[in-house]
């Protein structure tokens, strides 16, 4: 792996989270180029690939579980509320804790750090399959343990959630045509938290939890 800058690196957020780059671009996180390919992903690859998963649980929520529409719609919205917080609680929990260990720094570096470091190449902003594939699994069986029979619609409201948080992740590093202003405004909350605050700031899709759990940038 090459992650070679980490020797001498401050252990504090602040050193973790230095901005290296701020162009279209990263360094390699493995030697082996096969391994490397699939740390890069387009903006586009969830949509290919998660589309049809939400789809596929609407179908289910209808034809196996047999809900009322209106229903539906109550749970799917609920599974969009449950993602929402858990967007927060990944991103400023997992995705910022960072390890005392040096291959624990490694591996911080890998699922996030890079992301700090050159916050703007477009191959990094949306989740590797790699990853989001065997998350989304485990969040589905968690989720058919917690709401048994329910567990359709919650999941495609679930994975819409995710497939938003994403899109909009992509959206405000690289989208210049939208000028709408709930986007400048959630625009500017992330990019207040690459390079104002990174121990601040962590919604991405909007800063709700931040404010309810009193981490919002001031």
């Amino acid at each position: 792996m090459q992650l070679d800058f980490f020797r001498g690196m401050k252990t504090n957020l602040s050193a973790e989270h230095e901005i290296l780059s701020n162009k279209d671009e990263s360094i390699p996180l493995f030697d082996n180029k096969f391994l490397d390919v699939f740390s890069r992903v387009a903006w586009y690859v969830p949509l290919l690939i998660f589309v049809p998963v939400i789809l596929y649980f609407m179908y289910l929520s209808f034809a196996l579980y047999i809900i009322p529409i209106a229903y539906f719609w109550m749970l799917f919205v609920a599974g969009f509320f449950i993602w929402s917080l858990t967007e927060y609680l990944f991103h400023r929990f997992v995705f910022h804790y960072v390890p005392k260990s040096k291959w624990g720094k490694k591996i911080h570096f890998v699922v996030h750090g890079v992301h700090h470091a050159y916050p703007n190449d477009s191959m990094r902003l949306v989740m590797p399959p790699a990853l989001s594939i065997p998350l989304s699994i485990s969040f589905y069986f968690i989720w058919l343990f917690v709401f048994q029979d329910l567990v359709a619609p919650i999941f495609a409201g679930f994975m819409f959630g995710y497939l938003g948080y994403d899109m909009m992740h992509y959206a405000t590093h690289h989208a210049k045509f939208m000028k709408a202003n709930w986007f400048v405004s959630i625009k500017n909350h992330h990019m207040k938290h690459h390079y104002q605050d990174p121990d601040h700031g962590f919604g991405v899709t909007s800063n709700f939890w931040d404010k309810i759990f009193k981490s919002d940038i001031k």
